[in-house]
């Protein structure tokens, strides 16, 4: 049956059920909220802000450089009981080492960095020691990470959508990140570490409680930073709760940044851990094989033996180096202002 004509229908043919369907709205909001968000959706698919800079790190040199040696770091650590060819702590060869008469034994065959003051195979100790500065990074930033970004994502879903209230509560929050950030990163792990008491447990917590105001603020400002966005005005427009709009929108896309900062503070919780290890806060045995231990040791041997200090020194910076030229990498790509 042929439909009449009409200004919708204005040659009179084909039939009602011929005639091409609207747009559904779900899917137009969807379409519009994805535009002003800057996805393009082409493809049906748009293109993530991850994959572009994942193809842009690829082709890094600094990248590619810090990759590289984060990769070798965490495969060293997580190995480190099959490489290791003995016991960090077996004083196997104590009687070719004489500290007081300045007799060391440098590297050879069966021992390839040579013996520390007590005759134990300094590269065990090394290999090892990185199983445990890679534990006291990870988990002192994850210490960081996660209160910091409890405070920071509160204070920030609360300035941007919170009234009156929300302000208010964002204002005594950032007060007490800012108490803390008067004090030196370093100086508030000693701090800590000092009252609680020397051990590997309260060096996770002294370095991660000092990352605490720095992951917080970032957040809370890349929160304030979005909740200015047109996508944030367009769907309190559609009737999209705010805490759907905080939780699912605004806190997505403002974890890029603190993402890359993780990476650099790995390197900064690291060399805070060798801080706290060599001003004897760190493990009470010193037997156990960490870093910063082997470091405050081999300072009374500096004269006589300096490569005790220089083996795990340039770990240390090495290491460091690593992830902060893959923390800049991840920033520089992720940069709306430096993409090419």
């Amino acid at each position: 049956m042929t439909t009449p004509p009409s200004p919708q229908n204005p040659a009179g043919t084909g039939t009602k059920s011929e005639a091409a369907p609207p747009l559904g709205r779900k899917a137009a909001k969807v379409d519009r909220l994805a535009e002003l968000m800057g996805e393009r959706r082409d493809d049906g698919h748009g293109a993530g802000v991850w994959r572009e800079a994942l193809a842009r790190m690829r082709r890094s040199p600094m990248a590619i450089s810090g990759a590289v040696i984060v990769t070798v770091f965490v495969l060293v650590a997580l190995f480190s009981p099959l490489i290791a060819p003995y016991s960090p702590t077996a004083q196997t060869w104590g009687a070719e080492v004489f500290p007081n008469r300045n007799v060391f034994v440098g590297p050879r065959a069966e021992n390839l960095l040579g013996l520390d003051n007590l005759g134990r195979d300094q590269f065990s100790r090394m290999v090892i020691g990185a199983r445990q500065t890679l534990l006291v990074g990870v988990v002192a930033t994850l210490v960081g990470f996660c209160v910091g970004a409890l405070l920071g994502g509160s204070a920030g879903a609360a300035a941007t959508l919170g009234g009156a209230w929300g302000r208010r509560f964002d204002n005594v929050v950032m007060r007490v990140i800012d108490m803390m950030l008067a004090l030196p990163t370093l100086l508030l792990a000693v701090t800590v570490a000092a009252l609680v008491g020397p051990s590997l447990t309260t060096v996770m917590i002294a370095v991660g409680v000092a990352q605490i105001p720095i992951f917080a603020r970032l957040l809370r400002g890349a929160m304030i930073s979005q909740g200015s966005r047109d996508y944030v005005l367009a769907a309190q427009a559609l009737g999209v709760r705010k805490r759907r709009i905080a939780l699912a929108h605004i806190l997505p896309n403002s974890m890029g940044p603190v993402i890359v900062q993780s990476t650099l503070t790995l390197a900064t919780a690291i060399i805070d851990a060798a801080a706290l290890s060599y001003l004897g806060l760190g493990n009470p045995d010193p037997a156990f094989p960490e870093w910063g231990t082997m470091l405050a040791d081999a300072q009374r041997f500096l004269s006589s033996a300096p490569s005790l200090a220089v083996y795990p020194a340039l770990a240390i910076i090495v290491t460091a180096l690593g992830f902060t030229l893959l923390g800049e990498a991840m920033r520089e790509a992720l940069d709306p202002k430096v993409r090419k």
